[in-house]
């Protein structure tokens, strides 16, 4: 299921923001504080309020006051469309205000759409805890059936629905819903977390910051060995020398990583190896997941790596999204972006304080100069992407 369009109001630098037609693979630019993290951090944000509460989840990010826009008193709004191939439009609306000096969830709604026309089934309809929910799913499509609905209560005004009833076979479609927000992969990826051994145990994803990454290999060489021979071989391609990753059990029950260098005849552990190798190897694991996560937040991947890497990372990232998965980056890398396309680039800036977010296709001067044969990057680099486009 693809994010189809994302409209956000009062996050952060976000105060009014709408992106539409969004395409697989996206790729976000601009300068140091145009907006680029608080973008991602809105779908960390979402995770968080799932997995704990918009209270939590709040706090994380230094309270409401901190998270809300600047001279704006709410509520925080977000409202994602999303679409599985030949499947129904789904629209999730989520506001978080406060009452009595609280956050609480204002307004959540999740519905489904079939075709263009008709009215959509709200699948719930929450407000202060409180709400409606569909009870008879298994009738949705069906011609001339209405949605029956049954009056429900969540413990706490700050819990979202989807996450309260989500725990429920009953309502299939929040279920369904509530697992997508949770398999979302936000990445941090720390370097120096991904290197220290790891006591010896099971992981099949990568964590957030990478600090997993002996375990999840460990697991891909013994359950997926055509895929870890698969990364292997682009492993090898990417970085010239390494001939063979291997995750290695101590004596004390610690797993490490060694990487054997063909011109060598001992490998290296993990700590000795290079940034870049190290990266290159995690995102490789990532991108080859048995289980894709069906979105992927990385931020400037372009950090330790070779620039020659950039364009074929590009690539990686692509090929993911196009096994079914979704890619959303941004990059300062004129490198990386010279591999993507001009239909998935989006560049932001600020004007006033607050972010503003525009579509490289749609300006023609960019348009033209692409389809003559300039690269993205190079374009880019020449600061091209500047203001409202069209001209």
């Amino acid at each position: 299921m693809l994010i189809e369009s994302l409209r956000i109001k009062n996050f952060r630098a976000l105060r009014d923001v709408t992106l539409e037609e969004m395409p697989a693979m996206s790729v976000f630019v601009g300068p140091n504080g145009a907006g680029k993290s608080t973008l991602f951090d809105l779908f960390g944000f979402l995770h968080d309020a799932l997995i704990h509460n918009v209270r939590q989840a709040l706090a994380l990010r230094g309270g409401y006051k901190e998270v809300v826009s600047r001279d704006q008193s709410g509520p925080i709004e977000i409202e994602i469309k999303f679409r599985e191939k030949d499947e129904p439009l789904v629209t999730y609306l989520l506001h978080v205000g406060l009452r009595d000096g609280a956050p609480v969830v204002e307004r959540e709604v999740l519905k489904y759409r079939r075709g263009q026309h008709g009215q959509p089934w709200k699948f719930l309809d929450f407000s202060f805890g409180e709400g409606e929910a569909v009870v008879n799913e298994e009738d949705y499509g069906k011609h001339n059936v209405k949605e029956r609905r049954d009056r429900q209560q969540l413990e706490s005004p700050d819990i979202l629905a989807i996450k309260g009833l989500g725990q429920f076979q009953r309502f299939k479609q929040v279920s369904a819903f509530r697992r997508l927000i949770e398999d979302w992969h936000v990445s941090d990826f720390h370097i120096a977390d991904a290197r220290p051994s790891q006591e010896a145990g099971h992981a099949e994803h990568l964590s957030r910051h990478g600090d997993n990454l002996p375990l999840v290999a460990q697991f891909l060489y013994e359950r997926h060995p055509e895929i870890f021979k698969d990364v292997l071989a682009r492993m090898s391609a990417r970085v010239p020398g390494v001939t063979q990753v291997a995750a290695v059990s101590t004596e004390d029950g610690r797993i490490v990583l060694r990487f054997q260098d063909g011109s060598f005849r001992d490998p290296f552990i993990a700590r000795y190896v290079s940034d870049g190798t190290i990266k290159m190897f995690a995102y490789l694991l990532l991108l080859h997941d048995p289980k894709p996560h069906p979105l992927l937040c990385i931020e400037e991947p372009e950090n330790q790596l070779y620039p020659n890497l950039l364009m074929e990372l590009a690539e990686e990232f692509r090929a993911y999204a196009e096994r079914g998965g979704q890619v959303f980056v941004t990059t300062h890398s004129p490198d990386f972006l010279n591999g993507c396309h001009l239909d998935e680039v989006f560049w932001l800036e600020k004007k006033d304080g607050f972010t503003q977010v525009f579509r490289a296709r749609d300006d023609k001067r960019l348009a033209k100069l692409v389809a003559a044969g300039d690269l993205a990057g190079a374009l880019w680099k020449q600061g091209l992407f500047q203001g409202r486009p069209g001209r």
